[in-house]
């Protein structure tokens, strides 16, 4: 048989037939074992997930909802003001907040402290990011190493110390009265609860903002420079968008950890508004009305999953355009 019979009678062959051997029994069993390994690896987080968080995050969604059996029944029986139902869930707990017109009022200072924090440590993150990148130097790195302090420095102290700076009787109005003039009054406000939020969320979003702006190659700002752009464009058309999804990560983690937090505007608030953090306290402990807290809870966790949102979007869009996806 000459070559050419030899080629024509394999194109004639089932293309089933010329594909590669499957693995047989063994290599079905091995592969089957490899998968039960890795699924028993990963199983215990997620059992420990699923039983300390899972089952708590249902069991409180169906209180507020007016679920009262099983192992709500304690906190029903305890609680005042729980509304409860035979057959169809109600949203008679969550019609009671905001009937009352202190929870539309603390919602809004909640949304107002978040938003504003978040721009604010977007704002700085970006600007200290920045300067790190094009310019670095003493002045950089100063500030660059002033910013990550407050990641070693407790929740609660930090709470506490900036209250007693910014306080009525604080450092800040004794330092001006030195000169005759007198300081504002920002604590026990919503203006000191921003203050500390924002000295508290910064050390992550500069660390992000930071390394996502070192990862950019120097090719691409000389290039942008040589084609005549100056440092305003540089960093709105170049810097900014390529790191872009590290600031959408560090601004919904910014977001989300302020929406609930409870320390600091539990020092640094007002009583009146109070954030939804210290609200949940509030009515769980002083009120005796778990249902209602769990309604707010409730409220916080759609917020926080709105914003959780963009943060699955960020991951998706930064593993597409990594070819992960």
């Amino acid at each position: 048989m000459t070559a050419l019979d030899h080629s024509a009678e394999t194109a004639r062959r089932p293309r089933e037939a010329r594909r590669p051997a499957r693995p047989g029994g063994a290599g079905r069993r091995a592969e089957r074992r490899r998968a039960a390994v890795g699924f028993s690896m990963a199983l215990p987080p997620v059992l420990v997930i699923s039983l300390f968080v899972g089952l708590p995050v249902v069991l409180a969604v169906a209180f507020s909802l007016g679920v009262t059996g099983g192992l709500n029944r304690t906190a029903a029986v305890i609680g005042q003001d729980v509304h409860s139902t035979d057959g169809l869930l109600t949203t008679a707990a969550y019609e009671q907040l905001f009937a009352d017109p202190r929870f539309p009022r603390d919602l809004a200072a909640t949304v107002l402290v978040t938003v504003v924090t978040t721009l604010v440590v977007l704002g700085l993150a970006i600007g200290i990011a920045v300067l790190l990148r094009l310019r670095g130097g003493w002045a950089a790195t100063l500030l660059s190493g002033l910013a990550v302090v407050p990641l070693f420095i407790p929740v609660v102290i930090a709470s506490w110390a900036i209250l007693t700076f910014y306080s009525a009787d604080g450092f800040l109005r004794s330092l001006f009265a030195q000169v005759g003039l007198q300081a504002p009054v920002l604590g026990f406000t919503v203006t000191g609860v921003i203050i500390a939020s924002v000295w508290v969320n910064l050390p992550f979003a500069l660390l992000m903002a930071a390394s996502g702006m070192q990862a950019i190659p120097d090719a691409l700002i000389d290039a942008a420079r040589d084609a005549g752009a100056g440092t305003l464009r540089i960093v709105t058309r170049v810097l900014v968008p390529l790191a872009g999804i590290p600031l959408v990560i560090a601004g919904t983690f910014t977001a989300i950890g302020v929406l609930g937090q409870f320390t600091v505007p539990y020092f640094t608030g007002p009583n009146a508004p109070q954030q939804l953090g210290v609200d949940i306290s509030k009515y769980f402990q002083s009120f005796n009305q778990p249902q209602q807290a769990a309604a707010i809870a409730v409220v916080v966790f759609v917020i926080a999953s709105g914003v959780a949102a963009t943060y699955v979007w960020a991951n998706f869009r930064s593993a597409k355009q990594e070819g992960r996806v």
